[in-house]
């Protein structure tokens, strides 16, 4: 019962500190009262009842004009071009890749779309598709970008830039699309010295950060110094910033490197990683963050 309570309060919270003009966003249950109808126009996930424009579905507003719309928090991953995802890939095919990206249908990366080991452009040959499965194989984890939307709603995707490609070691969350800010980048190095790859699709990565790999190595060089292990104080880091993002998921917190940054820098006083699990110091640790945010919203 103590974690609907958490969640409900949280919603709240964000509810009451939200100005029109910021990002933060407004989160409404089913049968919440938006606005009246007369200024608005009805759009996803919302009814008219006795004048006023309510929430048919729990999850956080968003307005284009006079247009609301409420995106429900549990939903599947509906793609657009340009974003950043992380993947799992399913099935090696012919001359393709099938990839899990949490969206409704699988996505598909094209062996044209990815890059070949030491960088080379040409055309691929028969003996790059026999080759496929050393590149990438069932159950590998990939960074991606959505190359194109197919008609059916699939995602094509491409990994053409260094930054992309098949992920080594690291801890991988799950977490609702909805709660994922859109950001001109996704990759970030926090000052922890833990990376993070927010995927748009609700998928995060955490890693350790590749501090001596320059941006022009080549992948071999890459994938020779991602196998080096992991020391235990990083290891310990990287379960505290997982730790922290749930917390601010149990919150329905909105999530970018600002927000994980900080919920991660208020975990600090808690000495044990395993202490951040408990219900009511995941609320203190979102409830600490959301007022260091709005500090630095109204500065």
């Amino acid at each position: 019962m103590s974690g609907h309570v958490s969640i409900r309060l949280a919603s709240e919270r964000v509810n009451h500190c939200v100005a029109s003009n910021n990002e933060l966003p407004q989160f409404y249950t089913p049968g919440e009262v938006i606005t009246g109808t007369q200024d608005f126009m009805r759009g996803h996930g919302t009814y008219v009842e006795d004048d006023s424009l309510k929430a048919s579905v729990a999850g956080v507003m968003q307005k284009v004009n006079k247009l609301i719309c409420i995106r429900p928090l549990k939903s599947r991953y509906v793609g657009e071009i340009g974003d950043v995802v992380v993947g799992r890939v399913l099935e090696v095919q012919q001359k393709r890749w099938k990839v899990e990206t949490n969206s409704r249908l699988d996505s598909i990366l094209q062996l044209s779309s990815v890059n070949l080991p030491g960088g080379e452009l040409r055309r691929r040959s028969a003996e790059d598709e026999q080759m496929m499965r050393k590149h990438l194989q069932e159950g590998d984890l990939i960074s991606a970008e959505v190359q194109s939307v197919f008609s059916d709603g699939s995602l094509s995707l491409h990994t053409r830039s260094l930054k992309y490609g098949k992920l080594s070691q690291g801890v991988l969350i799950k977490v609702f699309p909805s709660l994922i800010k859109r950001r001109k980048n996704h990759f970030h190095n926090l000052a922890c010295g833990v990376s993070v790859i927010i995927g748009n699709n609700g998928y995060i990565w955490i890693s350790p950060q590749k501090q001596d790999i320059m941006v022009d190595d080549n992948r071999e060089d890459i994938q020779n110094y991602e196998m080096q292990p992991i020391t235990k104080s990083g290891r310990e880091t990287m379960a505290r910033v997982k730790n922290s993002i749930m917390a601010l998921v149990a919150s329905k917190m909105m999530l970018d490197d600002t927000s994980i940054m900080f919920a991660y820098e208020e975990s600090l006083k808690y000495d044990e990683v395993k202490d951040l699990l408990d219900p009511e110091a995941m609320l203190d640790i979102a409830f600490l963050t959301q007022h260091r945010i709005n500090e630095v919203m109204d500065s």
